[in-house]
Formats: C-alpha cells, structure tokens, sequence
C-alpha cells in the first residue's frame, strides 16, 4: 500500500475533485466503488456546534474538534479541509477575534469551501491551496491543528507529521482523526481499497503510526477515541472470494478509526 504513493495521490485528487463538483462519498463517484459500499466510515456532526451540512460531504472518519478543546482567539489549522466542515466548527469555537485556515490539495475542494464561506458569512476563516507535506504557512503560525480522515492519505506521513510541528506554536496541539490498521490486509484487498480514494490504502499499522507522531518530536500522544470500521462479508467475498473471506474475516485484522492528541 505504501509503495503505490503517487497512485494514492492521483486518486485522491481525481476522486475528491469530482466529489466536491457532484457529491459523493470517501470513495467519490458510486461507480467507480460498488464492490466497496456499506464501510462506514463517516461520524456523526448533527449536534455539533457550528455545523453546517452543506458543508458536510461525509469524507470524515471521527469528530477531531471533540477532543481540540477550542479556545476563544486561537489560530486553527485544518489539514484536508474540504468543503470546510471542520473549519466552521472550529470559527464558532474561536470567535471574531479567532482565525481559522483551511489547507486542501483538491482545487475544487477549495473552491467549494470558499463559496460556503462566504454564503455563511463566516469572516474568521480563509481557505487555502496546498499539500500537508509541504504547508504553505510560516513557522510557528498556529495553537491547534485538526484533521479528519486525512493523514492516512499523505504518502510520506514523517514529512507532514513535521510539517505539522514547524507550524505549531511552542506548547501547540493538535487532535487528528484518520484511519490505521491492526494487522495486514491481504494485497487484493488492499488493492481494491485504491477505489475508495486511499481512505483504506494509505493507511499505517497503528504502531507505526504513534511512532511516526513521536518521532516527529510530538508529547503527550494519547488515543483519545478508537472505533472498528467494519468491512461488510459480502463486500469482502466479492473481492477475495468466499474461502479467502473466511479465513480474513476470521484473522482478527482490523481497520480503524482512531483520535489523537499531542502536543509540540
């Protein structure tokens, strides 16, 4: 899965980009990923604060701004923002005299988050073009960052995770939502998991994952909330075969969507 980085890339940007110009899923258009529905992968926002559905496409995996614990006045980061689903959770936290960002890689994402914006009105967010490897935003620029299903899509997770640190102010945060795996996928499905624009894919062994975090020099790494997404037997059938799908239904392997919080 890690050895197919630009592949990922290119379907993150082609699945995304047609996601935010027609709607979708995490694994965009529904044809290119009927083998693959029924993963839920998205968490619940209708009670949260500040949001808003049209900014809601259901690319999430967990509810990262929960754990933020968002200050009146901070600068907030969101990596992959979307169409701005986290980020006007987070304007509402942080008030006029706060700053939310968005950074996205999809042009069309961007685009999208910037019309909500300024149908909301929202004046204490802006939205911007750009990779998480390489964040077009000076050192030491922000309090918190956040992300929602997101980091497990970045090729070379060590060069965001320091990205993510050079950003941060000394003694900043931040809460990331994503998806890790507990034990090895067999190739053909984790191949097949390339249609669901790398949500599956990308993603780390959980203990590689909190390592890459802590080698970036992160404290304080705690899971603050972990859930299985549950791969349905027919979907795992069609893929492997019904033999194949036993024996991997019954491995144990695990996909899941996990919390954490750190600080710089």
């Amino acid at each position: 899965m890690e050895s197919t980085p630009n592949k990922i890339k290119d379907l993150v940007k082609d699945g995304y980009g047609s996601i935010a110009r027609e709607g979708g899923s995490c694994c965009g258009p529904q044809s290119c990923c009927e083998n693959l529905s029924g993963i839920n992968f998205s968490a619940g926002y209708s009670n949260v604060e500040g949001y808003e559905a049209d900014a809601d496409l259901g690319l999430g995996c967990g509810l990262p701004t929960e754990q933020a614990a968002i200050k009146p006045g901070e600068t907030v980061l969101d990596l992959g923002s979307g169409a701005g689903n986290d980020v006007f959770i987070a304007s509402s936290l942080v008030g006029a005299e706060g700053r939310v960002i968005g950074l996205d890689m999809t042009e069309d994402m961007v685009t999208r988050a910037r019309e909500n914006a300024v149908k909301l009105g929202r004046g204490n967010v802006e939205f911007v073009l750009g990779e998480i490897e390489d964040i077009p935003l000076p050192d030491a620029e922000v309090d918190l960052v956040v992300s929602n299903c997101v980091l497990n899509l970045v090729p070379d997770k060590s060069r965001a995770f320091g990205e993510i640190q050079r950003v941060l102010k000394p003694g900043g945060r931040f809460a990331i939502s994503d998806i890790v795996l507990r034990g090895e996928l067999p190739p053909s499905l984790a191949e097949a998991s390339l249609l669901y624009v790398g949500c599956v894919a990308g993603a780390q062994q959980e203990e590689q994952y909190l390592a890459t975090i802590a080698a970036a020099g992160f404290a304080d790494i705690a899971v603050e909330k972990s859930r299985e997404i549950a791969l349905p037997g027919d979907m795992v059938a069609g893929v492997l075969g019904e033999s194949e799908a036993a024996d991997f239904l019954a491995s144990g392997v695990k996909i899941m969507s996990i919390t954490v919080t750190a600080k710089r």
